[in-house]
């Protein structure tokens, strides 16, 4: 027998679906443009965080001279960007404040639809808990993603890629609840009988997609521009040249990128296999989203990481994590007055 969730009603039903799917949109699109950013090395450009006064550009030349002063202060202006040009800087500053803006447009995606229900009393019975996580862990985020800017303002010339990951992580978690919900919440038939593949796959997605983040980190998609050889062989030289051994994972560009290959080999093929075995519509989703989402990752490292494939294989990723979260949600009655 099928899990019956809460009581909630139709209407009721259709707003929140509705407000799933545009909470999902809008964690999508600031996953790309923050990708876009990191990619386009701008994620430093605002020296500040201002979450109500920063929603305005500068917009004299004066507040951009200051705001340009403040951005020099930094050490990745005095070496990744050094003699960088006002103009320049403009072009960086734009990406870093449009991935604040749709940020905090999430934010209130995430806040006001709970809020007025709150304030209604329309909150259907046992699911306020997860609808409220939307709101908090929205609000996490923003403080998380200072946090993770901050640790690059003053000896590093980058962000921090534990930081970076644990930001990318926490939007993954809000993305999950809104689809998951999303999933609980959408009428007519069920499931695909994918459940348990569908479980592995999606599990797999994201310790890939986290992965890819300490390989967007530390910028080793810049090195070992082959496939499937890594330099002279499949595991690339100096694979294992940091001790303690684990710190391999995290902060060796080449190790970094290797690992991401195997996980993302390991994902394709569990997508395969589901794929093979259920011959259903959430196994050919799995499997061509995962065929895809290779095919662009070795595309993007043959040709030296353009942003536009680049941007596309992060999208990608968020496609193969839905397809496995769909398959991987279980056959629900959803009980209705």
């Amino acid at each position: 027998m099928p899990p019956v969730l809460p009581l909630i009603t139709a209407p009721r039903a259709a707003f929140l679906r509705r407000w799933m799917l545009a909470s999902a949109a809008v964690v999508v699109l600031t996953l790309v443009i923050g990708g876009t950013t990191r990619l386009t090395e701008s994620g430093l450009s605002i020296t500040e965080w201002k979450p109500v006064s920063g929603v305005l550009p500068p917009l004299t030349r004066e507040a951009w001279d200051a705001a340009f002063a403040a951005y020099q202060q930094i050490p990745e202006a005095q070496t990744v960007h050094r003699g960088i040009t006002l103009e320049a800087f403009k072009s960086l500053f734009w990406w870093e404040w449009a991935h604040r803006i749709v940020a905090r447009l999430a934010g209130l995606v995430m806040a006001l639809p709970f809020l007025w229900l709150l304030v209604r009393r329309q909150l259907p019975e046992g699911w306020s808990t997860r609808l409220g996580a939307l709101p908090v862990l929205t609000l996490a985020q923003g403080a998380l993603g200072w946090y993770m800017v901050s640790s690059g303002l003053s000896q590093r010339t980058d962000v921090s890629q534990y930081r970076l990951v644990a930001h990318l992580g926490l939007a993954l978690v809000i993305y999950a609840i809104a689809i998951w919900t999303w999933l609980d919440l959408r009428p007519g038939p069920r499931g695909d009988r994918l459940n348990r593949m569908g479980a592995v796959v999606a599990a797999l997605a994201g310790v890939t997609i986290l992965s890819g983040g300490f390989v967007a980190g530390l910028d080793a998609g810049h090195i070992f521009n082959t496939f499937p050889l890594m330099g002279d062989g499949l595991v690339p030289p100096g694979y294992a040249q940091l001790t303690p051994a684990w710190r391999n994972w995290f902060e060796n560009a080449a190790a970094v990128q290797f690992n991401h290959r195997v996980l993302a080999t390991v994902t394709l093929l569990a997508a395969i296999v589901a794929w093979w075995r259920s011959r259903a519509p959430g196994g050919t989703a799995m499997g061509l989203a995962a065929l895809a989402q290779v095919a662009l990752g070795i595309t993007t490292l043959l040709m030296q990481v353009p942003i536009p494939i680049a941007a596309l294989h992060q999208l990608g990723a968020v496609g193969l994590l839905t397809a496995a979260l769909w398959a991987a949600h279980p056959a629900t009655r959803q009980s209705s007055r």
